[in-house]
């Protein structure tokens, strides 16, 4: 598949017209991502391209992230359709022919192909308004890479009187034209702990007239990674990472002060709450006995991400007219649109983006998410915008 392909496809009502504008989008937001809660410049584009498209913006009381409005001709239901905006601090080496041009960021996670879908279905749904029976909000949300977006949108009101939501993410195990949709659990739960330890400092030479925290802290990131294969359950996917150290500036120093951080990933409460509570328990164990002490702190960042039973089904029973329904491959990476879809029904789909043998992960400096995942990740927004305003009728 390539761009000819993209800009000559006719899979039906369920792709943009103009498939060389939305590759021309996707390579400017690729050239340009910002962190979160400061893609200014992200905003002012997409509300450009929503304005020069006639789409009814709105007014919500953030500084990022944009929202609009499509109000079919007869009243219905409330919908609404979500894409994430924020990029990630990465330094780029994909083969996409377009780098980022802001140095030290990159679309990592390919939140680029996000933004333009979400477009490419607004374009669509707004030329066919008139055969429309309900309300489609679509939020173009910042700030997903540090798990704060969604709740601040929510906190906004940006959310009020919608009945149902849609979101994507582009999954580079599948290959383009895949997706996957379904009932059980497809991103897991998301929180950050971190460590501080106290002890006291001391010359190197002298390290018995101190209590240095280097050893005890050695100790605590071994045993931690025990916590999972000796309490969680063998039938339960769990993941506690290490991904942070701190401790020491000065070579001949026992320093007074160290720490490390990381992340806990887990697809039930009952996960979640095992791995807290044996984390801070195994620290403060080996804390007591190294005669030092410790501080864990613990935020919880995402939740599972399980679609509505119910509209996910109904959802994926119409894969079949621009899409291969493919089967749900649960993701450890974590997802804020579950804070959504903890307040109102859901639906979320693994739109597949790139699927070649020895393909970069999510995150990475090498990811690449192909061109040819958009006529997907279009008809998933509208197609499923106009099931969910059928369906809630």
């Amino acid at each position: 598949m390539s761009r000819e392909y993209l800009e000559n496809a006719d899979r039906g009502d369920y792709n943009s017209s103009n498939m060389a504008e939305l590759l021309g989008i996707r390579k400017y937001l690729h050239q340009h991502p910002e962190l979160a809660f400061k893609e200014y410049d992200t905003s002012a584009y997409l509300r450009q391209q929503l304005d020069d498209h006639g789409i009814e913006l709105r007014r919500v009381n953030l500084d990022t992230g944009v929202f609009a409005r499509i109000t079919g001709r007869r009243p219905g239901p409330h919908i609404a359709l979500r894409a994430d905006i924020d990029g990630l601090p990465v330094v780029e080496e994909s083969s996409y022919p377009d780098h980022s041009l802001n140095i030290g960021y990159m679309h990592a996670c390919g939140h680029d192909l996000h933004m333009t879908a979400l477009l490419g279905a607004a374009f669509d749904l707004y030329s066919r308004r008139e055969s429309l029976q309900g309300t489609i909000d679509l939020i173009f949300q910042p700030a997903e890479e540090i798990g704060k977006g969604a709740q601040a949108v929510m906190r906004a009101g940006a959310l009020e009187g919608v009945q149902a939501i849609a979101g994507i993410h582009n999954n580079p195990d599948y290959l383009p034209g895949q997706i996957a949709i379904g009932t059980e659990p497809m991103m897991a739960g998301c929180a950050r702990f971190a460590v501080k330890l106290h002890a006291e400092g001391t010359h190197a030479g002298y390290p018995h007239k101190g209590t240095g925290p280097m050893e005890a802290m050695a100790t605590m990131m071994l045993s931690t990674q025990t916590i999972v294969s000796r309490n969680a359950s063998p039938f339960h996917s769990a993941v506690l990472s290490i991904t942070e150290v701190h401790g020491g500036s000065v070579w001949n120093v026992v320093p007074a002060e160290a720490g490390f951080m990381g992340t806990a990933r887990f697809f039930t409460e009952g996960d979640k709450v095992l791995l807290r509570d044996r984390l801070r328990a195994q620290i403060a164990g080996i804390s007591e006995g190294y005669g030092i002490s410790a501080e864990v702190d613990w935020e919880d960042i995402s939740n599972p991400l399980v679609g509505d039973p119910q509209l996910s089904t109904l959802v994926a029973s119409h894969v079949g007219e621009y899409a291969s329904l493919q089967k749900i491959q649960p993701s450890m990476a974590g997802e804020d649109f579950s804070d959504y879809a903890h307040q109102i029904p859901a639906v979320f789909a693994f739109v597949g983006s790139n699927g070649r043998p020895g393909h970069h992960n999510l995150h990475s400096p090498k990811f690449l998410g192909l061109d040819d995942c958009l006529p997907t990740a279009v008809g998933f927004y509208t197609s499923t915008a106009e099931i969910l305003l059928q369906y809630l009728s």
